[in-house]
C-alpha cells in the first residue's frame, strides 16, 4: 500500500473522528517537538563544531586560525547552498513573512533542514550571527509542511507556522512566554484566542523536548544575585535612550554594509572578501567570533579575563581604560561583522546579535558610570541584562518579547520595572528614527508586506487574474457604427473595447457614444469607430497589485477599467466585482 494511499485513509478517519479545532491543537504539540528537536540538534552540532575548532587555543594570546576560520565556514555556506541545497539564503525571518504574506503560507520543503546545514557551517566556524533565525525557519517550515500535508487551509497553515516559530525559541532559550509572544509579535499578525492555545502548546512542547535532552547543559541561563535599586531607575532611563540608538545604528550599518557587499556580483569573490573582512575583525576583537554567549555571560559575571582572553589585550586587565575601550570597539564593530557574515552567503539571523549588542551597550554604561563615580555603584550585570532587552526591542520592533524573554532567562521578575522602562523607551527611540523593524524594513518598502492593515491585507489575498471579465465584446477600429450596432443586439454589455488585429486595446466606445448616431442610418454607415472612440481613464496591468488597483478606480471615479497583459488587451475589470471578492474573502477568513 503507497504512502498517499494511507494518508487519504487517515485524512479521512480524521475528518470522520476528530473536529478541525482538535487537530490542530495536537498538530501544534507535534510541530513544537520537533521544532524543539530541531533548536537542540542545531545548538549541540555548533557548539561541537566550535569545540573542536578552538578548544585548543592558547587563553592568553591571540590565533591566526581566528582569520581563516570565518573564510572556510561562509565558503562551504555558499558552495552548499548553492550546489547542493540550491538555495538563496538571506535573512530567513524576513522570508518567513514575505511568505506568509504573498506565498499563501506555502514553505519549500527542503527549508525544514537546509538552514540547519547551512547555519551549523557558518556560526559554528565563526560566522557573527545568531542560530535563532534559522530555528524559526526550520520550525516554520515543518509547521507549513504539515498544514500542506494535512491539507489544511491558508490561515490554519499559518497558525502552524507561528507554532514552529514559538517552539523553536522556547526550545533554544528555555522560554515558552517569550515563544509565544514572539510569534504573537514577529510572525502572525492576526491572533484571537483559538489560534492562542495551539502557540501555548506547540511552545511548552518545544520547551520540553530541549529540557529532556539538555537540561542547562548548553541553554542560556543566568541567575539574578543582584537586587533592582529604585535609585537606579534614572540610569535606566538613560540606558532606554542609549539602547534605541545603539538599535538604530546596529540597523542602519547592518543594512549599509550588506548592501555594499551585495555590490559584488558573483558568489565566491563575495564569500572571499566577506570572509577575509569577518576574518580580521575576529582576529582584533575574538567576542565576536560566533553567537557571543560566552561573552554575555562573562560580562554577566565580571570575568574581564574572559573578555579580552586570545586578543592583543589580554596583558592589559587591570586597566578599566582599556577594557572599556576594547568593548566601546566590539559594541561598533559588531554590526559589520554581522552584515559581512550574511552578505557574504553566510547563514543566520540577529536575534543573538541583538541579544550581544544589548549586553556589551549595558556592560559599557554601568563600567563607565562605576568608574566615573557620579553616584554609588550600580549592577553591571542587571544594566547588561536589561540592555539586551533594550537592544532586542529596538532592532526587531518586539518589546514584549524582549521584557519576558530576559525576564524567562534570569529566572524571575526581579528586573520587571526596567526592563519594562528600558524596553519601552528604547523602542520609541527606535521607532522615531526608522518606522519599521529589521525583519519587515525591505519588505514594506517593496510593498511585500503591510502589517497591521486588516483591510490591505484581504486585498491582497485577492488574485486579479480570477476576476477580470472577458465577455465584452471587441470592435475593429476601422469597423463603421453599423457593426457595433450588430453588436449591441448580441452584447449583455454597455461597453465595447476598441481592439486592432494585433490585439492592442486603441480605446472604448459606450452605448452612449453612439445613442444618437445609431438612429441615424446614413451616419451608421459612413462614421467610423476609431474617429468617435475614446481613451479609458486609466489602464490595469494583470500584474498589478490589488491596492494599486483600487488607487486607480479611486482616482478616476471609473466603474470599469481595461486590463493589459503584455501590451495586449485581456479583458475588464469592475468595481463590483472586487467588492464581491473582497467580500467573499472576508467571510471565509471570519469562518476560518
Amino acid at each position: 500500500m503507497s504512502v498517499n494511499t494511507l494518508l487519504a485513509r487517515f485524512l479521512v478517519w480524521r475528518i470522520r473522528h476528530i473536529n478541525n479545532k482538535n487537530f490542530v491543537l495536537l498538530l501544534s504539540g507535534l510541530i513544537g517537538m520537533l521544532s524543539g528537536l530541531a533548536a537542540v540538534t542545531l545548538k549541540s552540532a555548533v557548539h561541537f563544531i566550535q569545540q573542536q575548532l578552538t578548544g585548543f587555543f592558547h587563553f592568553g594570546f591571540p590565533n591566526l586560525l581566528y582569520i581563516t576560520y570565518p573564510l572556510i565556514g561562509i565558503l562551504l555556506t555558499v558552495l552548499l547552498a548553492r550546489y547542493v541545497l540550491k538555495e538563496k539564503l538571506g535573512h530567513g525571518v524576513t522570508d518567513i513573512l514575505y511568505t506568509i504574506s504573498k506565498k499563501s503560507s506555502l514553505i519549500r520543503r527542503t527549508k525544514m533542514y537546509s538552514r540547519m546545514f547551512t547555519s551549523a557551517l557558518t556560526v559554528g566556524f565563526g560566522g557573527s550571527v545568531g542560530l535563532e533565525g534559522p530555528i524559526v525557519v526550520t520550525g516554520s517550515a515543518i509547521g507549513s509542511n504539515v498544514g500542506q500535508l494535512m491539507h489544511l487551509n491558508y490561515k490554519k497553515r499559518t497558525s502552524l507556522i507561528g507554532c514552529g516559530a514559538a517552539g523553536a525559541i522556547a526550545a533554544i532559550f528555555n522560554s515558552p512566554i517569550a515563544g509565544v509572544i514572539f510569534a504573537v509579535e514577529v510572525i502572525l499578525s492576526d491572533v484571537t484566542i483559538a489560534s492562542f492555545i495551539p502557540l501555548l502548546i506547540a511552545s511548552v512542547s518545544g520547551q520540553l523536548v530541549a529540557l529532556v535532552l539538555l537540561g542547562e547543559e548548553v541553554l542560556f541561563s543566568f541567575r539574578l544575585e543582584d537586587p533592582f535599586q529604585a535609585a537606579d531607575t534614572p540610569y535606566f532611563l538613560l540606558l532606554g535612550a542609549v539602547c534605541g540608538l545603539a538599535a538604530f545604528y546596529f540597523n542602519r550599518i547592518m543594512w549599509a554594509v550588506e548592501g555594499w557587499v551585495g555590490r559584488i556580483q558573483e558568489a565566491l569573490p563575495r564569500a572571499l572578501m566577506g570572509g577575509i573582512g569577518l576574518g580580521l575583525i575576529i582576529f582584533i576583537f575574538p567576542p565576536i567570533y560566533g553567537e557571543g554567549y560566552d561573552s554575555i555571560i562573562a560580562m554577566l559575571s565580571g570575568q574581564d579575563e574572559v573578555l579580552l582572553s586570545r586578543s592583543f589585550f589580554f596583558g592589559e586587565l587591570d586597566s578599566v581604560y582599556v577594557v572599556l575601550l576594547f568593548m566601546l570597539g566590539v559594541l561598533l564593530i559588531k554590526p559589520v561583522a554581522s552584515a559581512l557574515t550574511i552578505g557574504a552567503g553566510g547563514s543566520g539571523g540577529v536575534f543573538a546579535p541583538s541579544l550581544f549588542m544589548g549586553a556589551v551597550t549595558g556592560f559599557v554604561f554601568a563600567r563607565f558610570i562605576n568608574f566615573v563615580q557620579v553616584a554609588g555603584q550600580v549592577s553591571v550585570a542587571n544594566f547588561a541584562l536589561v540592555g539586551m532587552c533594550g537592544l532586542m526591542s529596538g532592532i526587531l520592533h518586539a518589546p514584549l518579547t524582549a521584557i519576558f524573554l530576559i525576564a524567562e532567562i534570569t529566572g524571575g521578575y526581579t528586573l520587571f520595572v526596567p526592563l519594562m522602562l528600558v524596553s519601552a523607551i528604547s523602542y520609541s527611540v527606535s521607532s522615531y528614527f526608522q518606522r519599521y523593524s529589521f525583519y519587515t524594513k525591505n519588505l514594506v518598502e517593496r510593498g511585500d508586506f503591510i502589517p497591521y492593515d486588516k483591510d490591505k491585507q484581504v486585498l491582497r489575498l485577492i488574485s486579479l487574474e480570477k476576476i477580470v471579465e472577458t465577455d465584452f465584446l471587441e470592435i475593429s477600429p476601422r469597423a463603421s457604427v453599423q457593426d457595433l450596432v450588430g453588436l449591441v443586439q448580441l452584447s449583455k454589455r454597455n461597453l465595447f473595447p476598441v481592439v486592432d488585429e494585433k490585439g492592442v486595446l486603441k480605446g472604448i466606445i459606450t452605448l452612449d457614444d453612439i445613442r444618437e448616431i445609431m438612429f441615424d442610418s446614413d451616419k451608421r454607415q459612413t462614421v467610423i469607430i476609431e474617429t468617435i472612440m475614446r481613451q479609458p481613464p486609466a489602464y490595469v496591468q494583470l500584474d498589478d497589485e490589488m491596492e494599486s488597483v483600487m488607487n486607480k478606480f479611486e482616482k478616476t471615479g471609473a466603474w470599469n477599467l481595461p486590463v493589459l497583459y503584455g501590451g495586449r488587451y485581456a479583458g475588464f475589470v469592475s468595481k463590483s466585482r472586487i467588492f464581491n471578492a473582497y467580500r467573499t474573502r472576508l467571510i471565509r477568513q471570519q469562518r476560518e
